[in-house]
């Protein structure tokens, strides 16, 4: 934390001239669960999104000269009444757009009730519940995702588990729409491909013993059991007591349960064990750690999406020429997507010159952004492997 406060130190003395009396000084709202079940990956999300907003100070190229600032709230990622009431305190200190917020229960909270009420664009990093594409959620078109709909992890997590010969699975959820949708996208993925899920069951957060959802999970039997949970949660729980009873050895980790926190819970007794999660390409992640340098962890995921998603907001306020939410709004899916000059992480002054004297930019950012038509990443999956007590790139989607 003290590099990352030297870093930002250092990006803000860069731009002292953007902060001259009579520019605008634009407040973006980072609404994360900073408390809760993912609190080990959101420390590092913020700090991307904060990463960009000063870099895109520093050039004092936005709107003349705009200064841009993050104000965070906590989306505790369950309690949708306290995500809102988050929101709400964002939007009265004036922020002009969220990034966030994190888990698609609260996400889809937020945007029903406190953005569509209010015009607040969100770009969430990490919601990734098929329920929050604009076919099926009439948005206002406020709400954009850099993570992709589970729709596709469900189709990747398939193919992961064919491709190990693992054609016979039981699942367990946490019981929220996000691992609800994900368990739903990937049972209906796994058994059109030809593969059997033996159950597929919910479980609850917050439980100090899960010996009796292990025990109907390994009635049911499978080669593997995939846990679409969260690390810092229920997930973890569920592992434990599988571990402990025997009842299953190797499981199968979506995104929700991908984080060092995974091996530092269980090290080399999960060897064997895959995952994936969303994740850029090798050579991308190599030149946004390099921007990064340290501050924080730059391949945590979703931090990269999140550097994204706030920079997308500020491309798009330049090419509307103004911060409001209901000019910039309409920009978003020009300034992510061809024609125009491709923009890499680091490059957010360059974009902005670009956009400014009348130019088209295509942003590629940090994850390779590509937007498609419900406003969501294509999205692209970094493969997981757990060998010897470590994590281990074993592929890529």
């Amino acid at each position: 934390m003290k590099k990352l406060l030297m870093t930002s130190a250092a990006v803000a003395a860069l731009g002292t001239s953007a902060m001259a009396a009579g520019h605008e000084e634009i407040k973006l709202g980072v609404i994360l669960g900073f408390t809760g079940p993912i609190e080990s990956l959101t420390p590092s999300m913020g700090d991307a999104a904060e990463l960009a907003m000063a870099e895109v100070t520093a050039s004092g190229k936005l709107l003349g000269g705009a200064s841009v600032t993050g104000v965070r709230g906590d989306s505790t990622c369950i309690d949708s009444g306290a995500a809102q009431a988050a929101a709400e305190r964002l939007v009265g200190e004036g922020v002009k757009g969220i990034m966030g917020a994190d888990c698609s229960g609260v996400t889809g909270a937020i945007l029903t009730n406190v953005a569509m009420a209010n015009g607040i664009v969100m770009i969430s990093p990490s919601a990734t519940s098929p329920g929050l594409s604009h076919n099926n959620n009439e948005d206002n078109g406020l709400f954009f995702r850099t993570s992709p709909s589970d729709a596709r992890q469900g189709v990747v997590m398939t193919e992961v588990l064919m491709e190990a010969g693992i054609s016979e699975v039981a699942v367990t959820y946490t019981n929220n729409d996000y691992g609800k949708g994900l368990a739903d996208s990937f049972q209906a993925a796994f058994e059109a491909a030809g593969g059997s899920v033996t159950i597929n069951a919910a479980h609850e957060d917050g439980k100090a013993d899960y010996t009796a959802e292990v025990g109907a999970l390994a009635s049911a039997g499978g080669d593997r059991l995939v846990v679409a949970g969260y690390v810092d949660q229920g997930g973890s729980g569920i592992v434990r007591a599988a571990l402990d009873s025997g009842a299953f050895d190797t499981f199968h980790f979506p995104d929700g349960m991908i984080s060092a926190k995974l091996v530092e819970n269980f090290g080399a007794e999960i060897d064997g064990s895959s995952g994936q999660h969303p994740a850029p390409s090798d050579e991308l992640a190599a030149r946004f750690t390099a921007l990064v340098d340290g501050a924080f962890d730059a391949t945590s995921p979703f931090t990269p999406e999140s550097y994204d998603a706030a920079a997308l907001m500020m491309l798009a306020m330049q090419a509307a020429g103004s911060s409001d939410p209901a000019m910039y709004k309409e920009h978003i899916m020009a300034v992510a997507n061809a024609p125009g000059e491709q923009i890499q992480s680091g490059e957010l002054g360059k974009a902005l010159e670009i956009i400014a004297a009348g130019g088209d930019v295509d942003y590629v950012g940090a994850t390779g952004v590509e937007l498609v038509g419900p406003g969501e990443a294509a999205g692209s999956y970094r493969v997981v492997g757990f060998e010897g007590g470590e994590e281990v790139t074993a592929g890529r989607k």
